[in-house]
């Protein structure tokens, strides 16, 4: 809290100087929680570059990656006070934040591929979900692939009953903490930034994420088993201050407008390939053991978990899920 008042008395003080400033390029302070070499990653550094050629130095993009400027906990809060400019945080922050709505992106199993992922954020759902941030006095420019999620453990772990005892640790988000508790395990919620000390001191046991999460911050060296389970969804946001995005010049804003199309495209076409090369490089690590689940294993999975629908549904909204259903063909009693 200290470094977020700090930075919004230091923006205060900064106004005394306008004139000597009238010339100086808008700046904008893209913070995350990721490595730069991950697809986020370089997807705000497309965006930066973008930004800054096409408006002719009119716009400095600072980006600020691995929770350097602010972790988990702090960097809404951050964008709120417009301490912060822009962020790409998890779909599962929002829950939180009091969109609850969000929270149907973590329901256990609710998309089979990408192509069916797509097909909610591309289009009048996705985008109706990022209105509801508004009220919050944030701004939602676009959904940004992570990828499938996989799981992390000090065991094997390839049937429901295997989760039993085992502290894995989530995003804070309400349908994680039911998704495992279906299974057995104990969620622990803890910021992106401290799982790898937790794995490696034993606070945590495990963890699920996608495999270029987990290879960018080495959690393949601390895990003796990652399952390939594809369980889970995550990606991500990219939102704005929505006072400072309202206050842009008209043509500034169509310049980010256009730079962000063209890093949310690169972004997304990137992520597949990350996920796959990192999951290459784990295997010849030698370091973790990767393992498969048969189709029997998967569907045993799913049934374990697909009681989180259910359980969550009214929190989410059951209007919502069924669109979702809808949408993407999910069948909760297949």
């Amino acid at each position: 809290m200290n470094r977020i008042h700090a930075a919004i008395v230091g923006i205060a003080a900064s106004l005394f100087a306008l004139p000597a400033l009238a010339q100086a390029p808008i700046v904008i302070k893209f913070s995350h929680v990721t490595t730069a070499d991950t697809p986020k990653g370089k997807g705000a550094d497309t965006f930066k570059r973008l930004a800054e050629e096409r408006s002719k130095g009119r716009v400095k993009v600072e980006v600020y990656p691995n929770s350097t400027l602010y972790k988990d906990k702090e960097e809404l809060e951050a964008l709120q006070l417009g301490a912060v400019q822009m962020l790409a945080p998890s779909l599962a922050k929002f829950g939180p934040l009091g969109v609850r709505e969000f929270e149907v992106f973590d329901l256990p199993f609710i998309f089979d591929s990408i192509e069916e992922m797509h097909r909610i954020t591309q289009g009048p759902l996705g985008q109706g979900l990022l209105k509801k941030l508004e009220s919050r006095g944030i701004l939602g420019l676009a959904y940004w692939d992570n990828g499938f999620k996989q799981t992390s453990a000090n065991k094997a772990i390839r049937k429901p009953e295997d989760f039993k005892g085992q502290k894995l640790r989530i995003q804070s988000s309400k349908v994680l903490e039911a998704q495992f508790r279906s299974v057995n395990a104990l969620p622990q919620v803890m910021a992106f930034s401290e799982v790898y000390q937790a794995m490696q001191t034993g606070v945590v046991d495990g963890s699920e994420n996608t495999l270029s999460n987990m290879y960018t911050q080495k959690h393949h060296e601390v895990q003796k088993f990652i399952t390939l389970s594809d369980h889970g969804y995550i990606g991500y946001a990219v939102i704005t201050n929505k006072k400072f995005w309202d206050g842009l010049p008209a043509d500034i804003r169509s310049i980010l407008e256009g730079a962000m199309k063209d890093a949310t495209k690169l972004a997304n076409d990137i992520a597949k390939k990350e996920n796959d090369d990192a999951l290459e490089a784990i295997r010849k690590s030698g370091k973790s053991q990767v393992l498969t689940l048969t189709p029997a294993e998967r569907a045993e999975w799913k049934k374990a978990m697909v009681k989180t629908h259910r359980e969550m549904e009214s929190k989410i909204g059951p209007e919502l899920v069924q669109a979702f259903y809808k949408e993407t063909g999910f069948d909760p009693a297949k």
